[in-house]
């Protein structure tokens, strides 16, 4: 259980910083001691630190200590972990401008068996960084493509019940919570207005408009055990999804007052699904779940309903000891930064649906050397508005090695690709980040 934990923490740890395909397992000191202390120096070169259609290039730095806590108890496993960030780009420097950045990730988590048959689960990641890895750590489809200035918030959390009501049958209920919080605000009307007439002054809609939201949702799976290795599912889970940043995004005459604001994009969805879990051998995993989801855009006054399909594939193999390959798919519904209404019907874009394929492979090359590479590919379509059934392409890529020289020290060296391709232009970007580093950890 304590290894789970950890292994899932440091996951969504590793996209904090430079090493966004990558983070390393603190291996026997996470095992042996319940409080681990490390500090982590970097140097890099990102061809395009700004995530934009004109990039710009810098060398820099990145420092980040962490400290966490893991607490093995009888019945239960606490953890908490704080990882900060301090990221020096020379090319800001250069322009007069500040070169630091910083970032925090607070994880927390609690595993308890109330009795051999209940089991509840929480865990929490609170986010405030720049980076689009560090505010979607549960690299999941939706996420904002692009770097953002300012101290951004992201929190997610999850809750668990885990119930064995007799030997072939069980549930699984879930509640989860993901709140955005960012700095990028304050477009008022008159600004908006002046920016969809193309006059002096004007300003598009804001991302704290667009984006800042919270998305509850909840889930309950019936779980049938067929067989020792094979389980039937079926399920369905609600999502709200309400937008908060209290602010005008768009503008068309097709509505009365003309504007559009961000809770008109609030909605409501309804998934059913049926799937299966399946152990074809002891270290070869699957799990597959296939449905539909309606959605109901409630507060648009131009919206309708519609249905769309919805999935999720994971594949996991552990072939060698210390040595894996996940492979898995997502189908779903997710937020997006789009909004342009449509010139004719003055319909908005109110989210996208996205394909999300990934996977990785993480190899024990050495008793001292461990290589992981990891990929991903989300396409997401625009739901209504100017770029209806226009996507995005967004491919990743991360490639890293570490070797470990003693238990309390280690190197490391990786890159990592993106490139966004979209329909809409000057969207795309292309990035490469190279970096070497070393690891204190006691």
């Amino acid at each position: 259980m304590k290894k789970f934990f950890v292994s899932m923490g440091l996951a969504a740890a590793g996209t904090a910083g430079l090493q966004a395909a990558y983070a390393p397992d603190l291996g026997p000191l996470s095992a042996n001691k319940i409080w681990n202390v490390s500090a982590t120096l970097r140097g890099f070169y990102d061809d395009n630190y700004v995530t934009a259609n004109t990039p710009r290039s810098s060398y820099g730095f990145e420092v980040s200590p962490q400290i966490m806590l893991a607490v093995p108890l009888q019945q239960t496993e606490l953890g908490l972990r704080e990882t900060y960030s301090l990221t020096y780009y020379q090319d800001r420097e250069q322009q007069g401008q500040d070169p630091l950045d910083q970032a925090n990730q607070l994880d927390f988590w609690v595993d308890h068996a109330f009795t051999e048959r209940w089991h509840g689960k929480v865990l929490d990641t609170f986010a405030i960084g720049q980076e689009p890895q560090l505010l979607n750590p549960n690299a999941a489809p939706g996420a904002l493509p692009y770097r953002v200035t300012g101290d951004n918030i992201a929190n997610y959390g999850t809750v668990t019940l885990d119930t064995d009501w007799t030997r072939l049958f069980s549930t699984s209920l879930n509640y989860h919570n993901s709140f955005y919080d960012y700095r990028n605000s304050g477009t008022t009307t008159t600004q908006l207005f002046d920016y969809t007439f193309g006059l002096p002054g004007g300003v598009g809609p804001s991302l704290s408009g667009l984006l800042d939201r919270i998305e509850q949702t909840i889930s309950l799976d019936l779980q049938w055990h067929l067989a020792p290795e094979t389980m039937a599912i079926f399920g369905g889970q609600f999502e709200q999804v309400s937008y908060i940043g209290n602010e005008p995004i768009a503008y068309t005459p097709f509505i009365p007052g003309g504007f559009y604001y961000s809770n008109n994009r609030d909605n409501r969805q309804y998934t059913g699904y049926v799937g299966a879990q399946h152990s074809f051998l002891p270290n070869l995993s699957v799990v597959v779940k296939a449905g539909a989801t309606y959605t109901d855009p409630y507060n648009d006054p131009l919206g309708s309903t519609a249905v769309s399909p919805y999935g999720i594939l994971s594949i996991i193999y552990t072939y060698l000891p210390g040595c894996y390959v996940q492979l898995g798919l997502n189908e779903s519904q997710n937020a997006t930064d789009v909004v342009a209404p449509d010139p004719t019907t003055g319909k908005i874009t109110q989210y996208q649906q996205s394909t999300y394929v990934y996977g990785s492979i993480n190899h024990q090359i050495t008793a001292k050397l461990l290589g992981t590479l990891i990929g991903s590919w989300q396409y997401s379509t625009f739901k209504e508005g100017a770029y209806a059934n226009d996507a995005d392409s967004f491919y990743s890529i991360g490639l890293n090695f570490s070797y470990t020289f003693t238990p309390h020290f280690s190197a490391e060296a990786g890159y990592n690709f993106d490139d966004l391709s979209s329909d809409i232009p000057q969207r795309g970007y292309t990035r490469n980040r190279v970096y070497v580093g070393v690891t204190a950890a006691y």
